[in-house]
């Protein structure tokens, strides 16, 4: 009752607060596809993220440097490298009007850890303990020091759920999920929309200017920019670079391009159920034979009018933890003709491909389909809807699976739940003692070339056996009318909304 009398008068005095505020009324978001479950604990798409942006905030963020920077946290320290101490924002307000405090913030990383299914446990398992200190403090014992762990917290594994949602609401939280950001979950219908209700008592209303906003999935990019020329919708989270020209063309809208750390790839079912039984599951010759037969430039200049990076590795360019030296091998379709009869398997080597069903990603299973083909591959392209696709990857259901990672600034969060046996988004179920042991111990080391000569190793271990096949990194794209002011591209693709204004 103490918390709720206490949170009614806060509410109280937020709503005067707010009330001072414009509000914009409706701001309209065009996303490249629909979110899965909206639960933070076991969502695992892009596009739920960048809805989590507006409605969710996490105990810290990221600035346009990808520095780390609190949110609902206000600092952090460590006593020693197996005890941090966690400072929280006083005056924080879930959309149910509970308090956040260090009790919920327990709870919320509880759940994280402990719920049947969490994506975000491998993610931070490597907490063994929390204690609370006081109101506005937790105490995180690790099991080892943990150099990731902080960033983590700056994504999903941080963000803060109302408790009495959590215990009312348990596995169906995602279909009625509160938060402690600045816009409330309203409704929901899959594959139309998804509409957030401005938050009157979150704690930095006088920087959130919308009533409201709504979230519209369109796969294909060509009805994503004509939506945004009509005036649909006022903001796209990716134009297709092809489109980039008629964008800039168009007096009535801006682009915000910038560098990302989205990285996309071919991962193979190498130990996942039965369709691992294949052999470019089983022979990593037989991977490395696909591999040389993609010309990762071509398909870029291709589907992406050049605009992307290829790569061999997980880590951007822009990252320390980047190895210029590893750089993917040219198309050789005669040595990859003969890593195949070394293979001594049968031609065509059958294969089936599964990625979205958006256009610029059949599109580029189409080229790829057509390059492995000179090799000796009989490639079969299954196109699934984005969810349905991950729950496939998540079963097994695949040969070989076509997908992109929206990309971490710290490098684990690139590399560990992908090639760790325990990774969550592992979807393959690649592992081995080496490769599991050197993620692990790159996790205990806070300097950088230390941990850069860890993770050499990791990339020699990954491109022996090529579980996954990187192919290239993504620019971030975003289109917006010219009247949107205020926003701030960040590496990681978020759309931010602190700040935006729509002008009339």
């Amino acid at each position: 009752m103490r918390h709720l009398l206490v949170a009614a008068a806060l509410l109280t005095a937020s709503l005067g607060a707010a009330r001072a505020q414009d509000a914009q009324g409706e701001f309209h978001i065009g996303l490249s596809a629909d979110p899965d479950v909206l639960d933070p604990t076991l969502g695992s798409s892009f596009y739920g993220r960048i809805v989590y942006a507006a409605m969710c905030d996490k105990l810290f963020d990221l600035d346009a440097k990808l520095n780390i920077v609190p949110q609902l946290a206000t600092g952090f320290h460590y006593d020693d490298p197996t005890h941090l101490i966690i400072t929280l924002r006083r005056g924080v307000l879930f959309q149910d009007g509970e308090i956040f405090d260090a009790d919920a913030a327990k709870q919320s990383l509880m759940r994280h850890l402990s719920l049947k299914g969490s994506m975000r446990a491998g993610e931070i398992n490597a907490i063994d303990a929390i204690d609370v200190v006081d109101p506005l403090t937790i105490k995180l014992t690790l099991k080892a020091p943990a150099a990731q762990l902080i960033a983590q917290l700056s994504d999903r594994a941080g963000i803060m759920m109302a408790p009495q949602a959590m215990a009312t609401e348990g596995v169906n939280f995602g279909q009625h999920p509160v938060c402690a950001g600045a816009f409330a979950f309203d409704s929901r219908v899959v594959q139309d929309r998804i509409v957030l209700k401005r938050f009157p008592g979150y704690w930095n209303a006088a920087n959130i200017h919308f009533a409201s906003v709504t979230y519209r999935p369109f796969l294909d990019p060509s009805v994503r920019l004509s939506n945004l020329r009509a005036g649909s919708v006022d903001m796209v989270d990716v134009i297709s670079p092809t489109d980039i020209a008629t964008v800039r063309g168009d007096p009535k809208l801006n682009l915000a391009i910038g560098d990302g750390l989205t990285y996309w790839g071919v991962t193979i079912n190498t130990n996942n159920g039965a369709r691992a039984k294949t052999v470019i599951g089983q022979d990593a010759l037989v991977r490395q034979a696909f591999e040389l037969a993609i010309d990762r430039q071509a398909l870029i200049d291709v589907v992406f009018g050049g605009l992307y990076t290829p790569v061999a590795q997980a880590n951007s360019p822009s990252s320390p933890y980047y190895f210029a030296d590893i750089k993917p091998p040219p198309r050789d379709i005669d040595r990859a003709r003969a890593l195949l009869k070394q293979a001594g398997v049968s031609l065509p080597v059958p294969v089936e491909l599964m990625a979205a069903n958006s256009p610029d990603t059949q599109q580029v299973a189409e080229v790829i389909q057509s390059m492995v083909k000179d090799a000796g591959f009989d490639l079969k392209i299954k196109a699934m809807e984005f969810s349905s696709g991950l729950s496939a990857g998540y079963a097994g259901d695949f040969n070989a699976y076509l997908i992109g990672w929206s990309g971490r600034s710290d490098p684990d969060g690139n590399m560990w739940q992908m090639l760790h046996s325990g990774g969550a988004f592992n979807y393959g179920k690649y592992s081995t003692p080496t490769m599991d042991t050197l993620l692990d111990d790159a996790r205990t080391v806070a300097d950088v070339a230390q941990r850069r000569a860890i993770y050499a190793e990791v990339w020699q271990e990954e491109r022996a056996n090529l579980p996954l096949i990187y192919l290239w990194i993504q620019k971030n794209v975003v289109g917006m009318k010219r009247q949107v002011t205020g926003f701030v591209q960040v590496p990681d693709g978020l759309l931010r909304l602190t700040g935006v204004t729509l002008a009339p």
